[in-house]
């Protein structure tokens, strides 16, 4: 009876532990993911638009023509109007309003920039699945 009662403690201690451990995982995917779209954000409030590509998933990188559109550009407000919602264990998407200026227009336009964020296993790693705001230039006059 005893070694009966000792096996089903040892059960449930087992599963106790497991589940721990699984939300702990969780927590830290989700404190990844925080980390990572402050980064992300910092990169891109700086100017510093080869770093936000990294964030890219991988394969995804932006060739040399389409990053073009960086070359003046100035963010005057990035906010966060919709917080991470994570969809499942791998995926998640935030939205955020960006406000942005070409130095050589200093016409303030607006963006709706909604992100979808994967996880990647092998990386160990939240990756932009959505790519980068698509920026709009004013046609040459």
């Amino acid at each position: 009876m005893f070694k009966h009662f000792t096996l089903h403690i040892s059960t449930l201690l087992t599963a106790a532990l497991l589940a721990g451990c699984g939300s702990i995982e969780q927590d830290k995917r989700a404190n990844h993911l925080q980390a990572r779209t402050n980064e992300y954000q910092s990169a891109l409030r700086w100017g510093y638009y080869d770093m936000a590509a990294s964030f890219l998933q991988p394969g995804t990188h932006p060739d040399q023509n389409s990053t073009a559109r960086f070359q003046g550009l100035r963010l005057t407000g990035y906010d966060v109007v919709q917080p991470l919602r994570l969809h499942d264990a791998t995926t998640a998407v935030q939205t955020v309003l960006i406000d942005y200026l070409y130095d050589d227009q200093q016409v303030v336009k607006q963006l709706v920039d909604q992100q979808r964020w994967r996880w990647d296993g092998t990386r160990s790693a939240w990756f932009l699945a959505s790519g980068l705001p698509k920026f709009v230039t004013a046609a040459p006059r």
